[in-house]
């Protein structure tokens, strides 16, 4: 099965700022689903299990296109292994919200959920994120997990290669800085935009927004509108 990562730059959901994206990720679902319901597994890890975002994930995911939802919460609890992997085999896709990056790979790691995360990945699920959802998968990311509005690299899990800014909209000067300077190549992923991952490989952008690549080794920063 091909392994899929839909990296989304950033965006409200709860303001209905990404409707075309989850246009896109509901149409896969269905695709993948067949002839029963769709379901969406959403984790919201980054936002230490924000209830009140998995209550939007749902009004959108649910109240907009059909699909059910359920959520995937380890935050300062405890958890059935068995129970979780049964959320996870029903899941026809993954959702990943935004939040703290370090802290969502952290906790992963701790409580072991990284490892159905990746037994999905393997089996052709697609994986969906949003900023910290987004950013995570790469060999760098740009974020302020630490310090909040202080922005600096950090290590992401390495299942896609290069650097990524989320909000690149909003960052892109500072970032810019840091790439073109330092001869690295990297995506900056807008609000409203996303870039598909097949296999490690980018294949299509999503969404209304732009995605840039930028190659530090020759100063190129271009708008990908095909791969």
């Amino acid at each position: 099965m091909s392994k899929r990562i839909l990296a989304i730059g950033g965006g409200e959901l709860k303001n209905r700022e990404t409707l075309s994206i989850d246009a896109y990720i509901a149409e896969e679902a269905k695709k993948a689903a067949g002839e029963r319901r769709a379901c969406g597994l959403f984790l919201p890890t980054a936002s230490h299990d924000c209830m009140p975002y998995y209550n939007t994930f749902h009004k959108v995911y649910t109240g907009v296109y059909g699909i059910k939802t359920d959520v995937a919460l380890t935050v300062n609890r405890e958890w059935d292994l068995e129970k979780m992997r049964g959320k996870f085999a029903a899941a026809d896709f993954l959702y990943v919200g935004g939040g703290d990056t370090v802290f969502l790979l952290a906790q992963w790691k701790k409580s072991g959920l990284l490892a159905l995360i990746k037994e999905a990945y393997e089996r052709g699920v697609l994986i969906a994120g949003l900023s910290a959802g987004a950013i995570c998968w790469f060999e760098e990311m740009y974020s302020d997990s630490v310090v909040e509005g202080e922005y600096a690299m950090f290590k992401g899990l390495g299942w896609l290669k290069g650097v990524v800014c989320p909000h690149y909209n909003e960052r892109a000067a500072d970032f810019d800085e840091i790439v073109l300077g330092g001869k690295l190549r990297a995506w900056g992923l807008e609000n409203n935009a996303a870039v598909e991952f097949t296999d490690g490989e980018p294949k299509r952008s999503v969404g209304g927004g732009k995605v840039w690549w930028l190659d530090g080794s020759d100063g190129k920063r271009i708008i990908k509108t095909e791969f």
